[in-house]
């Protein structure tokens, strides 16, 4: 038996095949092979379409079950992950209104500092536990306020996750974790935040109803499975945001236990089990997978949105076009800690809330163009993003995360030696790698979800490390004294 785990990111879908027995991945795919594009009409803006998100699943579901070589009926559960906070908007015949808003997009910023001033910063925080922001709620208050005709159409409002178990399924709903991503949800009331939707002028009926994280939440499609070479009826079994999923791919699960990734946003992502949350609002807490009324599993979640694809955007601008990523993280290495001065503040894909949701844009500082090369730039790139990571993670210090170890999946930017032995000698964390991503992670929620696995350990039973990085005492002042010098340069950017 098997389970199909998809994966939806900003750039790409990935889907995988994993044998439900032994955990081990058949095969795995995703598409688009270039990334996806974000449509940027105005500055600050970022948009994709829906219908383009489901045309790359559909690609890397046939590609995958191509692949994998087995047969379709051996398909016992589905489960998804998708980019949180993101906007999508239907009407009565599952017609998608508009582009979706997505988790980048910073029109909304505005909206929920106003609200955040007007319902009283106690109030949101003790209920919410974060400002009403930049998430969903305030992007879909956008909406009623600027395109009120669109609005007036809207029959329910998804996360992207929904909207792709949507099309599998015909089925839709949403979970508490997503409604909780998207600020809809009263931590205080266990429902929906009746409050906030009064103060928005915004009908509860637009969400779609609640399912568990882990069940069944539809079932495929006759016509949807004879598109992908499939059988009619798989169920969907698993759904949650990218974050929260990565944690749960890597067994984060319990207090104390803290994931990390660094795709084209930077994420810390620590599990509690207090309801805690930062005053200033800068790191955010949401419902974990696992989270429960009486056992309450809370995520407290820094993100970063300028990191992997500031590293993406050097390679498409700043280096010779033959250069691949492996080349670029060789040239980072031969660069000596602190890039000889040179100074990148990573912070240019919109508002970044860790910075109370100013957009600062990068910075480069302290260019000298007789000694640093590409090189240079690179290295102090991924500094630059490393700087950022122990920034956040300061302040999540006074919500009670305190990391002495972080899991991460061996991919994106922990694939550079450069990026994770620095993020383990300035943060003091011992780093833990293993072989695992959000698709095969998805996988494994839909076994709990279809009732294959009984247990959380049973599903993680054969999850591989692959290294261990420790902290390299002796360059500890190095990388401090780096930092000093990036800090510098950040508080010249903030009032």
């Amino acid at each position: 038996m098997y389970l199909l785990g998809i994966d939806l990111g900003s750039s790409s879908v990935k889907a995988s095949v994993v044998s439900a027995t032994s955990s081990a991945t058949i095969a795995s795919a995703f598409y688009p092979k270039h990334e996806m594009e974000i449509i940027a009409r105005s500055a600050g803006w970022a948009e994709q379409d829906p219908e383009n998100w489901w045309l790359n699943t559909k690609l890397a579901i046939r590609d995958v079950m191509a692949k994998s070589e087995i047969q379709a009926e051996k398909i016992i559960g589905i489960g998804i992950s998708y980019q949180m906070h993101g906007l999508v908007i239907i009407d009565k015949d599952q017609n998608i209104l508009r582009p979706s808003i997505i988790w980048c997009d910073s029109r909304a910023v505005n909206v929920g500092d106003t609200a955040f001033k007007k319902i009283g910063q106690k109030r949101c925080l003790q209920s919410l536990l974060n400002s009403p922001g930049n998430f969903t709620a305030s992007k879909l208050r956008w909406v009623k306020e600027n395109e009120p005709d669109t609005y007036d159409k809207i029959y329910k409002i998804m996360l992207p996750g929904d909207f792709i178990a949507m099309k599998m399924t015909g089925e839709i709903n949403t979970t508490i974790s997503g409604l909780s991503e998207g600020i809809f949800w009263d931590f205080e009331q266990h429902n929906l935040a009746e409050f906030l939707f009064t103060h928005y002028d915004i009908h509860q009926n637009l969400i779609p109803d609640i399912v568990p994280t882990f069940s069944e939440q539809g079932r495929l499609l006759k016509s949807v499975a004879e598109d992908l070479g499939m059988k009619e009826g798989i169920p969907v079994t698993y759904r949650a945001g990218d974050q929260p999923n990565n944690a749960f791919s890597l067994n984060v699960l319990n207090p104390g236990e803290i994931a990390a990734t660094a795709g084209t946003s930077g994420v810390v992502y620590g599990v509690s089990d207090e309801i805690k949350y930062d005053p200033e609002s800068r790191v955010n807490t949401f419902a974990h997978v696992n989270h429960d009324q009486h056992n309450p599993r809370l995520g407290v979640l820094l993100c970063i949105n300028g990191t992997g694809i500031l590293y993406s955007w050097l390679k498409h601008n700043m280096v010779y076009t033959d250069v691949d990523y492996d080349e670029m993280n060789d040239l980072a290495s031969g660069v000596p800690i602190g890039a000889k001065g040179l100074t990148i503040l990573p912070f240019g894909n919109g508002a970044e809330r860790m910075l109370n949701n100013r957009d600062l844009g990068c910075h480069i500082a302290n260019l000298n163009f007789n000694i640093h090369s590409n090189a240079y730039v690179i290295r102090a790139a991924q500094e630059g993003v490393v700087f950022a990571f122990h920034y956040g993670m300061e302040i999540m210090k006074n919500t009670g995360i305190k990391p002495s170890f972080i899991r991460a999946g061996n991919t994106n930017m922990f694939l550079s030696p450069v990026f994770r032995e620095s993020l383990a000698g300035l943060t003091g964390a011992v780093i833990e790698l293993y072989d695992t991503d959000g698709s095969q992670g998805a996988a494994k929620g839909a076994g709990i979800g279809c009732g294959f696995y009984t247990t959380f350990d049973s599903a993680f039973s054969n999850l591989k490390k692959l290294m261990t990085i420790e902290p390299d005492n002796a360059c500890r002042d190095l990388y401090e004294q780096a930092y000093d010098a990036w800090l510098r340069q950040l508080k010249l950017h903030l009032p």
